[in-house]
């Protein structure tokens, strides 16, 4: 009889703590799953402007990004999987002037009947020829003071529009960045103080020209503004071009970018002397986990790369 009652406690006890177990663990999960529910939905196109997201909205929104670490917006193909993120989307954000290549994310948007917000928006462009046209150059992030603060006040004020309740929740997390970005730009320039001139940047396509403009470098590329020319291969006088800059200003080093194949600068590095200096992150950030998974990681690790191979 003593064996059956301790046998018998022990199965009402164990059965009292799957229950509070089970019962505990299905009522967080609930809890959990309506305030993840209760969210409002953030969707970008790019992992720049959704980590700018992700420092105004803090925890009160969840931020999504069409495309991940080392994708293309120039030539990025939309799927059903970025129309399905869209559709759940409450708020939409893109870079604006065609970074997103032809048009794909106000596509997504217009679709979805989805309000979309460009992040250009009141940026003083920097002007490019594109076939005798002048257009606006997209990458405007790299410029922090005139470019990245930008980005971040236009995500503010359209969070702070959608949900007045917690304005100044985003206007403290949108002022608090901003002094990050403040800080990184003078880093930077601490950094890049002990080059020499000329600073020549040699890379893919022409991705850095704010960055050149705020930080006095002369840029040289393979490919215009966008990438597209580059999955079509680029043309001999382009080549030609870059060879002779190359030589030219004594160039140093090239650079890769995390979002293309390097095969071609790997041959003109073997064509002019030059040596590879790296990858730099471009149109998107690096993968979680690594230096560039945050814009002010990427940036860091961009300058980084630039000093070591140009010193």
């Amino acid at each position: 009889m003593k064996n059956v009652k301790s046998n018998g406690c022990g199965y009402w006890f164990a059965l009292l703590i799957f229950a509070f177990n089970f019962l505990g663990a299905t009522g967080s999960g609930q809890v959990f799953a309506q305030q993840k529910q209760d969210k409002k939905r953030i969707v970008c196109s790019t992992t720049q402007i959704a980590d700018f997201a992700r420092n105004v909205a803090g925890d009160l929104w969840t931020v999504d990004s069409i495309l991940g670490p080392g994708q293309d917006p120039h030539t990025h193909e939309v799927n059903v999987a970025n129309a399905k993120l869209v559709s759940q989307a409450d708020i939409c954000f893109q870079n604006g002037w065609n970074l997103e290549g032809h048009q794909w994310m106000k596509k997504l948007c217009e679709d979805a009947g989805k309000p979309i917000v460009d992040c250009v928006a009141g940026v003083t462009p920097r002007k490019i020829d594109e076939d005798g046209n002048t257009i606006n150059d997209p990458h405007a992030w790299f410029s922090i003071k005139s470019g990245a603060r930008i980005y971040v006040r236009n995500i503010y004020s359209k969070l702070a529009e959608a949900d007045p309740k917690n304005e100044p929740t985003y206007r403290k997390n949108a002022a608090a960045y901003i002094v990050q970005l403040n800080e990184l730009d003078s880093w930077i320039r601490k950094e890049l103080s002990g080059l020499a001139g000329p600073r020549v940047l040699a890379t893919h396509h022409d991705a850095f020209g704010y960055f050149a403009r705020d930080y006095e470098f002369k840029i040289v590329s393979l490919a215009k503004w966008s990438t597209e020319e580059l999955g079509g291969g680029t043309s001999q006088e382009k080549r030609k071009e870059l060879i002779e800059t190359i030589r030219k200003f004594g160039v140093k080093a090239i650079f890769t970018e995390t979002t293309i194949n390097p095969e071609i600068m790997n041959i003109i590095a073997k064509e002019t002397g030059a040596k590879l200096g790296g990858k730099l992150y471009s149109d998107a950030m690096g993968a979680k986990g690594s230096k560039g998974e945050t814009y002010i990681g990427m940036m860091k690790e961009n300058v980084r790369t630039i000093v070591k191979a140009l010193k």
